[in-house]
């Protein structure tokens, strides 16, 4: 590896440790010519398929949007960032156990909308309402009430 001190092509490893939390290995490097110590991260790189847009366009999986629309579902409300990711990694998990180049985004949508729905409720209800483009109140009150009645079942 590359020193970014000095730009050495040679540098030694100090020390390896696993980081579970985020399924990568921690290094200390120290330059062989300057003795500069940095740190490094080695993580495998899965290739997710792309995701199909309502409009039919293409793009890549992106966990940061993800993550975003269901910071803002979960905001405010009693969720870990844990929790969180744990979501994101179930739903990866998901697209890449099929097998497909390409998955469509309605069904990327239920899968976060079943996970969050055992998270937290109120927040399901928030993604669900952005997700399935509410119109009225009408529209949250039928949600709710599918809700409630799965709960009852």
């Amino acid at each position: 590896m590359q020193c970014p001190f000095c730009q050495h092509k040679d540098t030694k490893v100090i020390d390896s440790r696993w980081v579970s939390e985020s399924n990568q290995v921690r290094r200390r490097r120290e330059c062989i010519q300057c003795a500069e110590r940095f740190t490094t991260y080695e993580g495998v790189e899965l290739a997710m398929p792309r995701v199909i847009k309502r409009n039919g366009d293409r793009e890549s999986f992106n966990e940061d949007k993800l993550r975003k629309g269901l910071t803002h579902a979960l905001e405010k409300r009693p969720v870990s960032a844990k929790d969180i990711d744990a979501l994101i990694q179930k739903v990866s998990s998901q697209m890449r156990a099929m097998g497909e180049r390409e998955v469509d985004s309605g069904l990327l949508g239920e899968w976060v909308m079943k996970e969050l729905k055992s998270l937290d409720q109120v927040a399901y209800v928030r993604f669900a309402s952005i997700y399935r483009s509410f119109q009225d109140v009408d529209a949250f009150r039928q949600e709710i009430e599918r809700l409630l009645q799965g709960e009852s079942a």
